[in-house]
C-alpha cells in the first residue's frame, strides 16, 4: 500500500516538473519576441498572395486622407465660386468695343444682312440735332438707314450702320457686299453720332461714315455727307491732305500725317488699283484723291438729279 502511494507522488512529482520545464519554454518563447513565428505552418497556395500584398493603411490614416481631399475639393469650390462672385477690375468692366458689339459669329445668308429702311421714330430720336437737323435740303423721307456686312481690321465680319441718300442706297448696298464678299477690311462703320456728330472724332476712330449735315471746312458751303451723298472709307488711313498758298500742308484727322504720302506702301491705303475705288468709280462716284489742291483719300461722293 506504502508504494503504490509513493509511485503516484512520484508520478505527480514528474508531472509538475515536465509543466515547469514546459512554463519555463514558453516563457523563453514570448521574451524572444515576434520576429519570427514558431511553428508556423507553410502557406497554402490561396493564401500565398495575400500574404505578399503591401500592409493595409490603418482606418484612420485611409479616414485623413479622405478628410484632406474633401477639404481641398471644398476649398477648390468655393475658391471657384468666390472668383465668379468677384467684382470686374475697371478695365474688366469696360463696356464692349464697337468690334465686340457689331461681331457675327454664324452667318447663314448673308443678303439678309444688306438691307436698306426708312428712317424710324426711333433711329430719328438718335440721329436728331446730331448727324441731322430740321432744314429745307434733305428730308427725312429721302434719306435710308442701310445695315451691311464688312470685315473688321481683326478678320471676323461685323454689322455695320450707314444713313445715305436714297439716291444711292442701292449703289452702297452692291458696293459694301462685293467688298465683304472680298474680304475687304474697314474697320468699323457706325453712325457719325456715336461721336457726337464730330467728324475729327469719327475719323480718328477710323470709322467709316456717310451722313452727317455739316457744312465743308473753312467755307458756308454743305458738304455732300449733308445730303448722304458722300461717304468716308476708312479715314484714319486715307486723310483728307489740304495744301495752302505758302506750300504748306495739314492732315486731316489729326495724327494721321504718316499716311499723306501716297508714295509709301502700308496697308488699307486707298489708290487707283484698289478694289473699294475701282468699285466706287464702276457706280459712278468721284474720288476725293483726285483733286487738285485738295486730296481727300477717304472720300466718294456721287452727283444726282
Amino acid at each position: 500500500m506504502k508504494n503504490e502511494n509513493r509511485k503516484k507522488q512520484l508520478i505527480v512529482i514528474i508531472i509538475l516538473i515536465v509543466s515547469l520545464m514546459l512554463l519555463s519554454v514558453c516563457i523563453a518563447i514570448y521574451a524572444a519576441g515576434d520576429d519570427e513565428p514558431l511553428f508556423l505552418p507553410p502557406a497554402s497556395e490561396e493564401t500565398q498572395p495575400f500574404l505578399e500584398q503591401e500592409p493595409v493603411e490603418s482606418a484612420n490614416e485611409n479616414m485623413t486622407q479622405v478628410s484632406e481631399t474633401e477639404r481641398v475639393t471644398e476649398s477648390q469650390t468655393q475658391t471657384q465660386e468666390e472668383t465668379k462672385k468677384e467684382p470686374q477690375t475697371k478695365a474688366q468692366g469696360e463696356t464692349q468695343s464697337h468690334e465686340d458689339m457689331t461681331q457675327v459669329s454664324e452667318i447663314e445668308n448673308t443678303e439678309t444682312y444688306f438691307t436698306a429702311s426708312p428712317i424710324t421714330d426711333e433711329l430719328y430720336e438718335r440721329i436728331n440735332g446730331c448727324s441731322y437737323v430740321e432744314n429745307d435740303d434733305i428730308a427725312l423721307e429721302d434719306l435710308r438707314y442701310l445695315r451691311v456686312l464688312h470685315i473688321g481690321f481683326d478678320g471676323e465680319a461685323h454689322v455695320g450702320e450707314l444713313i445715305v441718300n436714297e439716291a444711292i442706297a442701292d449703289d452702297i448696298l452692291e458696293i459694301m457686299q462685293q467688298l465683304y464678299e472680298n474680304q475687304y477690311p474697314i474697320e468699323r462703320m457706325t453712325l457719325v453720332d456715336e461721336y457726337g456728330g464730330d467728324d475729327e472724332l469719327s475719323m480718328q476712330a477710323n470709322n467709316t461714315s456717310c451722313l452727317n449735315y455739316r457744312t465743308v471746312e473753312g467755307s458756308d458751303n454743305l458738304s455732300k455727307h449733308s445730303y448722304g451723298l458722300a461717304i468716308d472709307i476708312n479715314p484714319f488711313y486715307n486723310p483728307c491732305v489740304r495744301t495752302y498758298a505758302d506750300g504748306s500742308t495739314k492732315s486731316f484727322p489729326e495724327g494721321s500725317g504718316e499716311y499723306a504720302d501716297r508714295s509709301k506702301d502700308f496697308p488699307y491705303k486707298i489708290d487707283k488699283d484698289d478694289l473699294c475705288y475701282r468699285l466706287f468709280t464702276e457706280h459712278g462716284f468721284r474720288w476725293g484723291g483726285a483733286w487738285n489742291s485738295l486730296k481727300d483719300y477717304q472720300h466718294f461722293d456721287k452727283a444726282v438729279n
